[in-house]
This record gives structure tokens, C-alpha cells and sequence, in this order.
């Protein structure tokens, strides 16, 4: 699990920011959204439109992108670009069985030059410093003329599989059971060999699951994924046997209703749920950038109680504008951080923990009333 983030100069974030994912001294939800070893199973990015929640998403995405997705560090899309210096670092740590992992790399736009280390309980197991590197990973090994905008992180997990170290291999695959979601676009990323898109997903496991979730929640609906689909009034029918589509049937009607009929929130249920139920079953991060779109409070309310409940070791990290998240009966206050904008500053967040309110207080008045920052400036529309 990921315990701490420390970004620097990267997109918005100019100055050292530090996200922290491990539990403080709250004992609100502590058996449903605190994992046995004292990380926190989710953390909720709140804040105005572009102040830098999704920079923060970013910060995890890339290291993901970078290592499994074939993806080589772009000199102009990371750097701050109101920053002096030229470099931007990101700083990882994570928790595995009782083994703290960090991995730190650092790249420098003007020099082209990639910096990495990584430790195992402060024992350093690899080095990098432009194109030349070092791994004590399997057996001391020096490399030379590395390719200069690839991980070397990434080399060496390709290149051994990292034979005989279970805690790295054990990190890797919490990493690629890890889910990128843009609940806006329908974007899904899998950094495994899994594919969550919809129609893939019930091709291979069929509808039981997702329509389970949605008669154990009282949905008053089910999916069905044929060649053919009968009503009192309405057939549809491919010629083709191996032509389907996706159709929704609601309770008490009985007419099916084409997947691309449906409401834009069950669109957006449907094409998430397959990463949602993966995630909460294995090990991984979920990342979900505008998780609150068309969606009903209840149902962001029910996705977040059945993720903290369910799930073990597995993290949902999002980003939404719906402050009824803001609640101590959904979240704990040390889940919840602000993002504000500050100009040349850049972002800036705050952890709603750090002003120390009581359990029994409601957070989303305190936010909307400007305590934890994070708020929109606009002029009331109605004023002259």
C-alpha cells in the first residue's frame, strides 16, 4: 500500500508537497477504513476546478504509466512551468508486509538526465544517475548507456523479474493490480493483463458478478449481454449469432433498454464496476479521476461504503467536487485533503486532520464555510 507521496516542482505542485496515507490518532472507522497495518484504504482530493487534484491522481499515474505502460518521461509535459529550477521529483513509499519501500526518482528537463534510487528498509538496492546505474537487487550488476527517459526501475524488472526478492516482487504486483478510471471520459487503464473494458470484461466473466452487486444494493436492475433481446413491444435481434449488445432491464418493466439508451450515470456504473470489483478483491490501487460524475449522492455514498468495507489492502484514491463525501460517516479527517491554487505558488494542499476537528462536527459545512481551504473565489452572480 502507498503510505506517502512527496512531490516537488511537478505539474502545479512548485513547492515540496507531501501526501500522507498512513492513519493519525482519529479512531473513527477504524475497522472499515483503516487496513490492519495502519494505512488508510482511500484518500478524497476536494478543491475548485483546476487547483491541481488531478496533478496529485498524476503524481501515482505516472509512476505506473512509466513502468508498465512503455511510456518515456516527457521533458515538457512535467515540470512545473512557473518553477526556476528545471528538474521535478517524486518521491514513493509504500508498505509491504512489514517491509517500507521507497523509490525516488528524479529528472532534469534541461540535461535530459534521469536520477533513481531505491531502498528496502533504508537499504538501497538500486541507483541511477543519468545513464549509468546500479542494481543489488539479484547480484551487483553495473549498466551503462541507459536509455535516457526510461526507468531504470523498469529495466530491471524486465530484465529479472526480480528473482529471490518476494517483497519487491509482492510490490509489483500490488502495482499492477492498480486501475487508472476517468469517470468524465469512460477512460479505463489496467496495469495488468487484465481488460476492464465493459463489453470484454462480460465476454469472459459473463454478467453474474455485476449483477449480484446490483441485487445485493438493491438496484431494481440487471444487465444481459445477448444477440437478442425480447419485450412486450420492442425485439432486437442480430442476424449474426456472434453479434451482442448490452441491454438493461429494470424492474417491473419489461421492455430491454440498449446499453447506449441508458442514463449517463448507469453508463458510467457499468463502465467502471468491472475495475471497482477487481480492486476491492485483490490487492491495488484504485485511481478515479472526476469519480462524482452523473452520478447520485447515494450511489458516491454506497461505492465509497462498499469499497472501505470490502476491500483489505486495496486503496481507492479519487478526486470529486461532491462535498457530501465530506462526512465522518464515509471518511475519516485524515482522508480528505484540500487542493488550492495560489498563483506563482503554485497548489497547495491541506489534510482536513490538520485542523483537528471533532468526529461529531460536519465536515462539509466547515469546508464550505472556508475552514480547510480549498474553495472557489467567485463573485455572486446576483450582486452588482
Amino acid at each position: 500500500m502507498i503510505t506517502k507521496l512527496i512531490m516537488r516542482s511537478f505539474k502545479s505542485f512548485k513547492n515540496v508537497t507531501t501526501i500522507d496515507f498512513t492513519k493519525t490518532n482519529y479512531k473513527v472507522l477504524d475497522k472499515h477504513n483503516v487496513s490492519d497495518n495502519g494505512v488508510l484504504k482511500g484518500m478524497m482530493f476536494v478543491g475548485a476546478n483546476a487547483s491541481g487534484k488531478s496533478n496529485a491522481l498524476l503524481a501515482i499515474r505516472l509512476l505506473l504509466d512509466l513502468l508498465f505502460m512503455e511510456k518515456e518521461i516527457n521533458s515538457g509535459l512535467f515540470t512545473c512551468l512557473f518553477s526556476e529550477t528545471p528538474e521535478f521529483s517524486l518521491d514513493y513509499y509504500f508498505k509491504i508486509d512489514d517491509k517500507e519501500i521507497r523509490y525516488f526518482f528524479e529528472f532534469d528537463a534541461k540535461k535530459t538526465m534521469l536520477s533513481e534510487k531505491l531502498y528496502v528498509d533504508n537499504k538501497v538496492l538500486l541507483e541511477r544517475m543519468g545513464v549509468t546505474a546500479k542494481s543489488y537487487i539479484t547480484h551487483n550488476e553495473n549498466y551503462n548507456e541507459l536509455d535516457k527517459e526510461t526507468l531504470f526501475l523498469r529495466t530491471v524488472y524486465f530484465n529479472t523479474r526480480f528473482a529471490g526478492n518476494e517483497t519487491l516482487r509482492k510490490w509489483f504486483d500490488f502495482l499492477q493490480c492498480s486501475i487508472y478510471l476517468n469517470a468524465f471520459d469512460k477512460q479505463v487503464i489496467s496495469y495488468g493483463k487484465q481488460d476492464f473494458r465493459i463489453t470484454k470484461y462480460i465476454e469472459e466473466k459473463g454478467t453474474e458478478e455485476i449483477n449480484k452487486f446490483f441485487e445485493d444494493y438493491n438496484f431494481d436492475q440487471s444487465v444481459d449481454y445477448a444477440n437478442e433481446a425480447k419485450g412486450e413491444h420492442i425485439v432486437i435481434k442480430f442476424h449474426k449469432d456472434e453479434e451482442k449488445m448490452l441491454f438493461f432491464k429494470r424492474k417491473n418493466i419489461n421492455e430491454p433498454i440498449p446499453f447506449s439508451e441508458e442514463s449517463l450515470g448507469n453508463r458510467t456504473l457499468l463502465n467502471i464496476l468491472p475495475a471497482f470489483l477487481f480492486v476491492v478483491q485483490h490487492n491495488g490501487m484504485l485511481l478515479i479521476d472526476e469519480f462524482s460524475s452523473g452520478f447520485h449522492n447515494e450511489l458516491e455514498e454506497l461505492l465509497v461504503k462498499y469499497f472501505m468495507n470490502t476491500s483489505k489492502k486495496s486503496q481507492m484514491i479519487f478526486v470529486s467536487h461532491s462535498t457530501n463525501l465530506l462526512s465522518t460517516s464515509l471518511l475519516r479527517p485524515d482522508q480528505i485533503y484540500s487542493v488550492e491554487f495560489d498563483g506563482q505558488n503554485g497548489s497547495r494542499v491541506k489534510r482536513f486532520s490538520d485542523e483537528q476537528p471533532r468526529v461529531a462536527q460536519n465536515l462539509e459545512k466547515m469546508y464550505l464555510s472556508g475552514v480547510f481551504g480549498g474553495l472557489p473565489k467567485y463573485k455572486d452572480a446576483y450582486e452588482n
